[in-house]
């Protein structure tokens, strides 16, 4: 006889199958995994942009501040 937590995780493990079994899993894994290069790339080019601006924006608070501004 199993007890409470093994039941509970039983049915957990039983749901998931099922859940992973769907058309709709399959496709959002296959989509996610063809998209990641996609995703990583986009990542870092605005990460970049980002810090390229907040450079300047620093540099030109420097500037207007007379060179007192950190």
């Amino acid at each position: 006889m199993e007890n409470k937590e093994e039941r509970i995780a039983r049915r957990h493990q039983e749901r998931d199958a099922q859940m992973k079994a769907t058309p709709g899993y399959v496709t959002f894994n296959i989509m996610f995994i063809l998209a990641y290069p996609f995703i990583a790339v986009f990542t870092f080019v605005m990460s970049s942009l980002l810090a390229v601006f907040s450079g300047v924006s620093r540099a030109a608070a420097w500037v207007v501040s007379g060179g007192r501004s950190r």
